[in-house]
């Protein structure tokens, strides 16, 4: 990264078309989940989807906190603006899969969660690698200051996802978007509880 004075309004640019799409995928989050809310006898709730339901809309949230550290991005290359795009959109893909518009062929939540783990949780794998690449984006100083413990998380969580493709077991399932939730509040509580840049 060029040792360039940020420019707050190319940084606001890019704010903008982040805030969009993070807020589509927030609001296909709340959607979702308000349908639990309408029809409590229809729509069953399944402990592993409703986890990885919270673990997301925690996780979204998260991203438009701790992506303030963009800031310090001097000079923006177009290849940089479509990743942070691409990264945030993965949050929208995540929500649309785990929230699908129809749903008639499955018999609830678990049926259709089961029927489509691998893309959730190739997606999720691809989730936690691109947020190793936004890091590294913001420079070595910002990846390192982090510490090792960043790195071990972003590799569990990762070898973790592909894991899940190929095991039907529902306790693992349960215990991985348990230990996510923890590692993410934990992640919150210990390194981004105040909005730096």
């Amino acid at each position: 990264m060029d040792n360039i004075t940020p420019d707050p309004a190319a940084f606001t640019h890019i704010r903008i078309i982040i805030g969009m799409v993070t807020g589509l995928s927030v609001a296909r989050l709340l959607n979702g989940l308000a349908r639990f809310v309408q029809h409590p006898k229809r729509e069953r709730i399944y402990s592993v989807h409703m986890g990885w339901s919270l673990f997301l809309l925690l996780s979204v949230i998260h991203f438009w906190w701790f992506e303030f550290a963009l800031a310090r991005i001097g000079r923006w290359t177009f290849e940089e603006y479509l990743f942070v795009i691409s990264y945030a959109a993965l949050f929208f893909f995540i929500s649309a899969i785990l929230y699908p518009d129809k749903m008639e062929e499955y018999a609830g939540f678990e049926s259709y969660f089961i029927a489509r783990r691998t893309w959730i949780y190739c997606l999720l794998a691809g989730l936690f690698a691109a947020d190793m690449i936004d890091t590294a984006l913001k420079g070595a100083q910002y990846f390192s200051a982090l510490g090792p413990q960043y790195v071990v998380r972003q590799a569990l969580l990762i070898g973790l996802s592909l894991l899940a493709i190929g095991i039907s077991d529902r306790r693992f399932h349960l215990a991985f978007v348990a230990f996510a939730l923890l590692a993410q509040v934990w992640w919150i509580g210990s390194e981004f509880a105040v909005l730096r840049s």
